[in-house]
Order: structure tokens, then sequence, then C-alpha cells
């Protein structure tokens, strides 16, 4: 049985989430990613394997040497679905500063 896997499953994992911030800015092999966990190569490869059925990443094969790439277009379905989520939670701590802010004036005015 073939599952496909879950876009949010994949970047619920921290491992996953810090691969995705190391092939953010470059493309690297997995014996590149590898090097920064303390983990075994194998479970990396099987991280690195969810993340490109997700369509997270995609790989480029130069010689012998597979890279792997962000994928910005996915990455844009994720952070296109999240924004409004991130617009209430600023309007929450926009609302939350504002109180703060009055509370302030209003406790330096009693104090005067």
């Amino acid at each position: 049985m073939n599952l496909r896997r879950d876009v949010f499953q994949a970047i619920a994992d921290p491992t996953r989430r810090a691969i995705l911030l190391l092939v953010a800015t470059q493309s690297m092999t997995a014996g590149a990613i590898a090097s920064n966990f303390d983990t075994a190569r194998p479970t990396v490869s099987k991280h690195l394997q969810i993340l490109t059925e997700c369509e997270l990443l995609r790989q480029t094969q130069n010689g012998r040497e597979v890279y792997y790439h962000i994928n910005a277009k996915s990455m844009k379905e994720v952070a296109d679905f999240i924004e409004p989520f991130r617009q209430i939670w600023d309007e929450r701590f926009n609302k939350l500063e504002e109180i703060m802010k009055n509370y302030e004036k209003s406790n330096r005015k009693m104090k005067s």
C-alpha cells in the first residue's frame, strides 16, 4: 500500500524542519546533510525520502552525487496555508501590546 505523505506531518518532525533550513540556501548531498546531525545516515536518508515524497525537496543528480534542493513552490503552499493564522496572531499581539501601553500610561498617571 502506497500512502501519500502529508506535508504537515513531514514538517512536524524537528529533524525534517532542520533539514529544510539547511537546504533553504544551498543544495546539499545526503552526506553533507547527515554530517549536521548526531544520527545514523540511514535515518537522515529516511527523512530525505519523506521530504522528497511530499515534494518539499527536489533531487538532482550531478555525476554520482544526488543533490537536494528546496522546492520553493511547495514551501509557498505551506506558507500560504499558514498566513491567515499568522495574521490572526499578529492582530492579537497588537491588541495585547495596545492594552499593555494603556496599562503603563494609567499606572504612570496614578503614581504622579
